[in-house]
């Protein structure tokens, strides 16, 4: 059961021949985004940094994903993005988050069915703490449907430990 020895009929049992790496790596490809997703903390892009300050501290999220009119995901808005804001000096009581965001393509997102490995392998390559979730709209736009973290990447490897 554990996956390192097999058993045929008329043969009995041998050595499978897989080491504990690959047997973890065999495991880990069963983890998929959908299944592990968290729901997105999702405003408007007029909204101002004051809000959207108050908004990540009562979401307690790391990060805001900025949609327009049309509800398409225009781009990202980290705690350090908000930092950065406030310390320039401007008003931030009307200051609206999309003059701070990053903005689409520049930015790193998933689909719902990649691996969650795979998740946690960009966010290590681009040193960000929150991937958006999206989904391809008619008008070649994208909708934010979910968000994977760190703190969502810990839960699964831990529910492994566990198992």
């Amino acid at each position: 059961m554990s996956g390192f020895l097999e058993a045929r009929p008329r043969v009995g049992y041998f050595y499978s021949g897989k080491s504990k790496n690959k047997l973890m790596s065999d495991q880990l490809r069963q983890y998929v985004v959908k299944d592990y997703m968290s729901p997105p903390v999702v405003v408007k892009e007029d909204m101002t940094v004051y809000d959207a300050i108050c908004t990540i501290f009562l979401e307690d999220a790391g990060t805001l994903f900025i949609i327009n009119d049309d509800n398409d995901f225009i781009g990202v808005c980290s705690r350090k993005d908000l930092l950065r804001a406030s310390m320039i000096g401007e008003d931030i009581h009307t200051m609206p988050i999309s003059v701070n965001m990053s903005r689409m393509p520049n930015l790193t997102y998933l689909t719902e069915d990649e691996l969650v490995i795979y998740a946690a392998d960009q966010m290590i390559e681009k040193e960000i703490d929150s991937i958006p979730i999206i989904r391809k709209k008619e008008n070649d736009k994208f909708q934010v449907i979910g968000r994977i973290s760190k703190t969502t990447i810990t839960k699964v490897f831990v529910s492994l430990f566990k198992e």
